[in-house]
């Protein structure tokens, strides 16, 4: 089971500090939503949960089960940007990337994580020449690559570029995913009704980055 802790984090942009001092712990089966206005570091702050970005003071722990800190392979993040290449198709793509993480998938292995998301169909199609939603849903289906089997999942606006149905077919996923014990971590600025056992709100906007 993944559990997250952070002790005092700040992060810097452009030389100015986004927050004061975030502390909070949660583990796996957690719902960890953060809120913020516009700039006040939501974005950031998951880049950096995700390790592609460093923080100015504090530090992030990611445990496995309480006792080692983990490794990039333990969460997953997908934010605005998809992280493929518009040149390749969802299939290349997904290769790609968990080639370069050292595993290997199959048509079938990758057809059944974008089935996830409805869209099984475009496995073949050109990423570049997709709508946003459906390049929004072929991104999500990395969630479901076995790769991220245990990994935390770390959401930037999820439910964006998003029709209703799919949100609902999102927010059911999310769902599964807490109730098997898995850590969520998310922005989101619409409102989406999701049941968790345990929730963390944490607002960026408080004075001292305190967690409630």
């Amino acid at each position: 089971m993944n559990e997250l802790r952070l002790e005092n984090v700040t992060i810097e942009r452009a030389g100015r500090t986004l927050f004061a001092p975030l502390s909070f712990s949660a583990s796996g089966g957690t719902l960890v939503r953060v809120a913020g206005a516009n700039g006040a570091g939501k974005t950031t702050l998951l880049r950096a949960l995700a390790g592609l970005m460093s923080i100015a003071t504090g530090k992030i722990h990611w445990l496995n089960g309480g006792n080692a800190d983990s490794l990039g392979l333990h969460r997953v993040f997908i934010g605005h940007s998809n992280a493929f290449n518009d040149s390749l198709t969802p299939l290349e793509n997904c290769a790609f990337s968990e080639g370069v993480i050292g595993h290997s998938v199959n048509r079938d292995i990758v057809k059944s994580a974008l089935a996830q998301m409805g869209v099984a169909a475009l496995i073949d199609r050109r990423v570049g020449a997709l709508s946003q939603g459906q390049k929004k849903r072929v991104a999500l289906s990395r969630l479901f690559a076995p790769s991220n089997a245990n990994a935390a999942w770390l959401l930037d606006e999820p439910f964006v570029a998003l029709d209703v149905a799919t949100q609902r077919l999102l927010a059911s996923h999310i769902e599964a995913a807490l109730a098997r014990g898995t850590l969520v971590v998310l922005t989101s600025h619409q409102a989406v009704n999701l049941a968790a056992n345990s929730v963390l709100d944490i607002n960026l906007d408080e004075p001292m980055g305190d967690a409630r």
